[in-house]
């Protein structure tokens, strides 16, 4: 895939002859141009000639910072500490994949604070030391969703096995309705 063209208002995109004019352009004296900042869009809709569009860029990547609230799953573990991919930053889903650092069980779903940055070779280092942080969904052997029953404890509604999990007490504004 190319990389997609740049252009900000005033530039010259193409003929009229060329394309059909849609968003963020305007025709003037026989060619279009761009009325926006942004990335042209050529896109051929069932037409003759292929509609040109000026969009921008409106999602801005978000980071994990340092005591961002985020949702991670895990990954892998060894016995100091589970890799995880950081999913969600509060209730906002990533662009990107992120790494980090915590200590669970594959496949459960985590909700953890960032208590220190990552960079490209490194991960992010994450906690779960709050009474709202740790462990939201997890799976059973059986594979069944796990019910927690206590703070430190998660049960398997087929087996009845107990494990040891540190539970988040989710709040209600991570609920969905």
């Amino acid at each position: 895939m190319s990389p997609m063209k740049l252009c900000v208002p005033g530039d010259r995109l193409c003929s009229n002859e060329d394309c059909i004019p849609g968003t963020g352009v305007y025709l003037r004296h026989g060619y279009i141009y761009s009325s926006l900042a942004g990335y042209v869009l050529r896109k051929n809709e069932g037409e003759e000639l292929p509609v040109i569009s000026v969009v921008r860029e409106t999602e801005t990547q978000l980071l994990p910072d340092i005591g961002a609230i985020v949702t991670c799953k895990v990954t892998s573990i060894n016995p100091r500490f589970a890799k995880v991919h950081i999913l969600y930053v509060g209730s906002t889903p990533l662009k990107d994949r992120f790494r980090g650092t915590i200590s669970f069980r594959p496949g459960d779903i985590v909700l953890a604070k960032v208590i220190s940055l990552g960079d490209v070779q490194s991960n992010y280092l994450l906690t779960t030391a709050e009474n709202e942080l740790g462990v939201v969904v997890a799976h059973s052997e059986a594979g069944a969703q796990m019910i927690p029953i206590s703070w430190c404890e998660m049960q398997c509604p087929q087996t009845h096995a107990k494990e040891f999990r540190k539970v988040a007490r989710v709040q209600p504004e991570y609920l969905e309705a």
